[in-house]
């Protein structure tokens, strides 16, 4: 699969467009994108810990429609972000225009960006696992990231309840039927896709409960099976057979 029709793909459906039936680039479009997104995978508020970064340089990996963009330059973040989709960044730049957010997006491939800055933190989630050359990324990042600095990633995970569903026929990759590539990892992997890295802290998160028809329109309503389960209980399945490991790792 090559770059170009990864690039193709996210060009024509960009991540997260559909996340609000508001008229797309509006104020109100913006808004309720953001409270979707945070509703439906809460753990990204704790897992970005947005307000850590203010002051520090952060570079965002795939920064899509400018979701969290918008939430790390609220939050005083030095921020810049790239994209492989050229739509996307129309949008994202468009979100810091209507907000009036101080901050840089830009088109590009982690593959072969390059920049004279160091980053205290690099970004990317839901990202690395849809590009061809996810290894070749991530000797990239590691040469852009400070000494010392913080990488976090969300990668897909392979021993989760989506990937047995998607194995068993039940379910698909993505919501957008048909994404090129969506590779899924062990922790195993994980640990030596980040050979070069220290403190590697993966976190399993994010069983996506809600029933999809009613979801498509803008409700939130459990599958039975969900619903009648203990939070607790239900918890417990989302920390052992989520579908996002979520990586934090320093140079």
């Amino acid at each position: 699969m090559s770059i170009e029709e990864v690039k193709k793909y996210w060009d024509n459906r960009p991540c997260n467009i559909r996340h609000s039936n508001k008229s797309i680039g509006t104020k109100e479009y913006f808004k309720e994108v953001s409270l979707r997104k945070y509703k439906v995978e809460p753990h990204i508020l704790e897992f970005a810990d947005f307000k850590k970064w203010n002051g520090r340089r952060v570079l965002e990996v795939g920064c899509g429609i400018g979701t969290a963009a918008n939430s790390f330059i609220e939050n005083g973040a030095i921020y810049k972000g790239f994209d492989i989709s050229k739509k996307s960044i129309e949008l994202a730049k468009k979100r810091l225009d209507i907000f009036n957010l101080k901050g840089e997006v830009q088109e590009g491939n982690i593959e072969n960006y390059t920049s004279k800055e160091q980053y205290d933190l690099i970004y990317s989630f839901g990202v690395l696992h849809h590009t061809p050359n996810i290894q070749e990324a991530i000797k990239n990042i590691y040469k852009l990231l400070k000494e010392g600095g913080t990488f976090k990633l969300m990668l897909y995970a392979k021993n989760s309840w989506k990937y047995f569903r998607i194995k068993e026929q039940l379910d698909q990759y993505e919501a957008q039927s048909g994404v090129p590539i969506a590779d899924v990892y062990t922790k195993e992997d994980v640990d030596y896709l980040l050979r070069d890295f220290k403190n590697i802290d993966i976190k399993q998160e994010h069983i996506f409960s809600y029933k999809i028809p009613e979801y498509k329109n803008y409700k939130y309503v459990k599958e039975d099976y969900f619903a009648m389960m203990p939070e607790n209980l239900f918890r417990c399945l989302e920390k052992n057979l989520g579908w996002h490991l979520c990586i934090t790792c320093n140079k």
